[in-house]
């Protein structure tokens, strides 16, 4: 656009705001202004107003309103012109937060890491090894918590520039580890720990197509809910014998051991070899089953970090992002020269944590 064209843009234009443009695309994806007010945390009547604000101008600018009310109750209905500019908005956004968050990277003057609550020891120790040189250059280190549904998404996303956790690899899955840098810190298979006895379960081994005919304890979300869809369909649910679903590892193998359930579930190897030691008290009482993949593809949880591929290379050495990777690097080589078994030494290796000691939601 020239500079005379954006002299000239229409007052009713100008006036629109980012605030408003998300309000359109909040109300579009709700359905009603109730709806976008919960989601955006404001009073119905505020969010009201600028859909009358915005109806107004786009009516002088184009011809219709953006949305038309149906009645109490209903959805708001969006023209076309309300649509079109929809997109628009988004796009819009989308942009300006691309372009925001390039420049906050291309900067280094902060780094936004992610990790999920057992990988926390990884992140802590590599960050104090750039702590000194961050507070000097006065490099703002945010830390969230992600989900590890949610660890690639993040990153794609781009809310975040690095992430420590688990994701399923094997198969059509390992393709997905293509749009990444990966710093493999760990693989397991999966396996199974169950109650049942053996002449109802033999052992040592069973065959993936098996799983649909055993009681299973399953998560309701996490790693092995993935390992469940990838070889089931996203309608496992109804296709398997459920016999308790959970929230995390820790529950299900209390109930297993409780007895107030009997069954099997999916687990890590690290955890199934753990069953029967008397150190890891959480799995007393149960055995482990070896998991064959008769068909289908052979699944594995990969611990590690993860960034966009080829970002960092974009980078000098200095980069905050490089050198908390660099750090990350560092710790992985200490962990896997101190590396110890379940119970020994002071200093346990974090994914011996997430999967073994306190299994939580990052091995579900």
């Amino acid at each position: 656009m020239t500079r005379s064209g954006l002299l000239d843009s229409p007052l009713a234009l100008m006036d629109t705001t980012m605030d408003q443009l998300r309000t359109l695309v909040v109300v579009h994806e709700t359905g009603t202004a109730l709806g976008a007010a919960r989601a955006l945390g404001r009073e119905q009547a505020s969010v009201q107003k600028q859909l009358d604000t915005m109806n107004r101008n786009f009516s002088e600018l184009c011809g219709e309103p953006l949305v038309l009310k149906q009645g109490r109750g209903k959805d708001v209905l969006f023209t076309g012109t309300g649509t079109s500019l929809v997109e628009l908005a988004r796009g819009t956004l989308g942009d300006w937060l691309d372009g925001i968050h390039s420049s906050r990277r291309r900067l280094g003057r902060s780094l936004i890491v992610g990790t999920t609550r057992f990988t926390l020891g990884y992140l802590a120790s590599a960050r104090e090894r750039v702590a000194e040189e961050f507070r000097e250059r006065g490099i703002d280190l945010k830390v969230g918590h992600v989900r590890t549904r949610d660890v690639l998404a993040k990153l794609r996303a781009k809310e975040i520039d690095l992430v420590c956790g688990s994701v399923v690899t094997g198969g059509e899955t390992s393709r997905e580890l293509d749009a990444f840098d990966v710093m493999e810190w760990r693989r397991s298979a999966v396996s199974l720990v169950t109650n049942l006895p053996e002449d109802e379960l033999p052992g040592p081994a069973v065959e993936r197509g098996e799983l649909a005919a055993l009681p299973l304890v399953v998560s309701a979300s996490g790693v092995m809910a993935g390992v469940l869809h990838t070889w089931f369909g996203a309608g496992y649910r109804d296709t398997l014998r459920l016999a308790a679903e959970i929230d995390n590892v820790n529950y299900g193998l209390e109930l297993l051991r409780s007895g107030v359930v009997r069954g099997c579930m999916l687990v890590t190897d690290d955890v199934a070899d753990a069953a029967g030691d008397p150190q890891a008290a959480y799995a007393r009482g149960l055995r482990a089953v070896e998991l064959v993949h008769d068909t289908g593809p052979k699944l594995e949880v990969l611990l590690g970090a993860f960034t966009r591929r080829g970002e960092r290379a974009g980078y000098d050495a200095g980069h905050p992002l490089n050198l908390l990777w660099d750090a990350l690097e560092r710790e992985k080589e200490r962990w896997r020269r101190e590396r110890h078994g379940p119970g020994e030494g002071p200093d346990q290796d974090p994914f011996e944590l997430a999967t073994a000691q306190d299994p939580g939601e990052e091995t579900l």
